[in-house]
């Protein structure tokens, strides 16, 4: 569930059957005068529309009973409601919801064929919102891959640890130490700061430093930790890794920042 604000009327935006439903009991606030959905739905064109968006993705859908209801528009005495078509013709672009979320949603396609009844300008402003929403969630989804990208790699890090770093006689608190201390080194070639640094200057944020990372920096912090990896099966002490991850952080966040830049540009 989402909320977009459209020309000053809160929008919410459900995931039904992982396609965009918009709240048409939301929207018709921002209708001047006594509205409802079903005013809208006995617009002869409205039918019209929503039968044709049936018919091409819903292979379900009883066109049939849908163009005897169909034919009666334009009557004075025409009504139908939402449920009305969802138990007798199987429309899928309307959807009748109860609970805390309750009220008429209606597929995109759909909402925003209602938003030009409600008026020209509330449809472009619902589009441009909605589409406002769509980025904000890749741009969330991006970072979420990036993180679960730096959570494999840690792996291959702690096996590295494990393999190389870790004797056998050693208790399970004195191998977590070991961890800890191996992940200050990437913290602290990225970030400065080890977790517990971190930690003492932002006590009132949950989780950990690596929570709050840009996506450039768990990219950054991806490639480090299998470069890590590679420098503690060499061999290569702690002290020199330190400083040979601190320079690679230093210069693939300089590129990173350089790619973000030239996108900003164009």
């Amino acid at each position: 569930m989402a909320k977009i604000t459209v020309k000053g009327t809160e929008v919410t935006v459900l995931q039904i059957d992982n396609e965009d439903y918009i709240s048409l009991s939301d929207m018709i606030k921002a209708k001047d005068g006594e509205f409802f959905v079903t005013s809208w739905l006995r617009n002869r064109n409205t039918l019209e529309y929503i039968g044709i968006w049936e018919r091409v993705y819903n292979p379900n859908f009883n066109y049939v009973e849908f163009d005897i209801i169909k034919s009666n528009a334009g009557l004075n005495s025409f009504r139908v409601s939402v449920k009305e078509l969802m138990e007798k013709t199987n429309i899928i672009c309307l959807q009748a919801k109860t609970g805390r979320y309750g009220g008429t949603y209606a597929h995109k396609d759909i909402a925003f064929e209602f938003a030009l009844w409600i008026s020209p300008e509330f449809k472009i402003y619902i589009i441009k919102e909605f589409q406002r929403l769509k980025e904000e969630e890749q741009k969330a989804i991006g970072w979420s891959a990036k993180r679960e990208l730096a959570k494999i790699n840690y792996h291959i890090h702690t096996d590295a640890i494990k393999h190389n770093l870790i004797p056998s006689e050693l208790t399970p608190q004195q191998i977590s130490y070991i961890y800890a201390d191996e992940a200050d080194v990437l913290n602290m070639a990225l970030f400065g700061v080890t977790a517990k640094q971190w930690r003492e200057a932002n006590p009132d944020l949950k989780g950990n430093i690596r929570d709050y990372a840009t996506i450039n920096e768990l990219i950054c912090l991806s490639n480090m930790e299998n470069i890590n990896a590679v420098l503690i099966n060499d061999n290569v002490s702690q002290s020199d890794r330190l400083v040979k991850l601190n320079r690679i952080a230093i210069q693939q966040m300089q590129v990173l920042q350089d790619v973000e830049n030239r996108k900003m540009l164009k």
